[in-house]
């Protein structure tokens, strides 16, 4: 269901991983900076299991994977990397609820979808789970209920939470295109068809009450089919648009769709006056038409991808850099 537009969310937020492996210095940066909308932030330099895909795995109900000298591979019981990637995130957890301690408002935790994490693991014969139907109707069934104990527990321990589900799918579009290549790399598994990637994604989104995000740092982002599933909003890296996603975006906006707009560099970069990352989202609304009232309420303003490659001190000026870029658009939207 598209979110509202008098729902409220906040001007800026994280896209999800942060360097470092300090989890209360990550969620002391996530909610000090974002103070209208912190985050969960997801530590990947701790090793496997902090990865977002050995991270999501480690939230799948009656499903297990461990790592392979080939990457992430489904086994019959949970391991060490399976233990490993739930310490992690309780310990993350632990941190956010420590610093959100009488917060109200929303709050974004970020799992990755179905179709990147059958595109990303291996069953037991070697191969994606992509190839296999059967498994990726497994995965998607599993991460649902995966992610309602993980939603449930969350509120458990904020409880002012309104929680924004940020599902990561960087592989969506080459899913959809066929791009995915098989192990052996000479070949590209089948393109998925277009409906059953919406229906996987709608039943996700479903499982959840409150908004949910999809975010992709890849080109040729399917809007309309995103729409189509459920979503309230999407993130994006904004420096990839072209021309043939404006139709869908300025359609999606006048239906109440958000955009997270990734206009802050995700790696370290200098960088410049805060209103010039949004003149970009600006322009956009002028070719577009659209009310320039509607500018600020539409836009959360976020780094082009994770900062997980940045330095901690861009990673820390980055997110300040997204909320004075957010403060510029809601001050000067025309």
């Amino acid at each position: 269901m598209t979110e509202d537009r008098t729902t409220s969310w906040g001007p800026a937020t994280g896209v999800g991983s942060m360097p470092g492996t300090d989890a209360r210095e990550a969620a002391k940066t996530a909610v000090g900076t974002f103070e209208d909308f912190p985050f969960l932030p997801e530590l990947p330099a701790r090793g496997p299991g902090a990865d977002m895909i050995g991270r999501t795995l480690g939230l799948l109900v009656e499903m297990y994977a461990r790592v392979e000298p080939s990457g992430w591979r489904f086994g019959d019981r949970p391991g060490r990397d399976t233990k490993r990637a739930r310490s992690w995130l309780g310990e993350d957890l632990d941190a956010l609820e420590e610093f959100t301690q009488g917060y109200e408002g929303p709050v974004k935790i970020q799992a990755v979808g179905p179709w990147t994490l059958a595109a990303a693991v291996e069953t037991r014969n070697g191969e994606s789970a992509l190839a296999d139907p059967g498994a990726c109707r497994d995965i998607a069934g599993s991460l649902r209920e995966g992610l309602t104990r993980h939603l449930a527990e969350v509120r458990r321990r904020i409880p002012g939470a309104d929680i924004v589900l940020q599902l990561d799918e960087p592989s969506l579009t080459a899913v959809l295109r066929g791009q995915i290549k098989t192990a052996s790399g000479y070949r590209t598994h089948r393109a998925v068809d277009r409906q059953l990637v919406e229906s996987a994604l709608r039943e996700l989104i479903e499982a959840h009450d409150g908004p949910s995000v999809v975010h992709t740092c890849a080109p040729d982002v399917p809007f309309a089919l995103l729409r189509r599933a459920g979503v309230a909003g999407v993130s994006f890296d904004a420096s990839l648009l072209t021309e043939r996603d404006e139709e869908p975006i300025g359609e999606g906006v006048e239906a109440g769709l958000k955009l997270f707009a990734g206009v802050v560099p995700s790696t370290d970069a200098a960088l410049s006056d805060p209103a010039s990352n949004v003149m970009g989202v600006r322009a956009l609304w002028r070719r577009l038409g659209l009310n320039p009232g509607l500018l600020a309420d539409a836009v959360v303003v976020t780094p082009s991808c994770g900062l997980a490659g940045a330095s901690p001190a861009y990673a820390r000026k980055a997110l300040a850099h997204c909320v004075a870029a957010a403060r510029s658009l809601a001050d000067n939207p025309e």
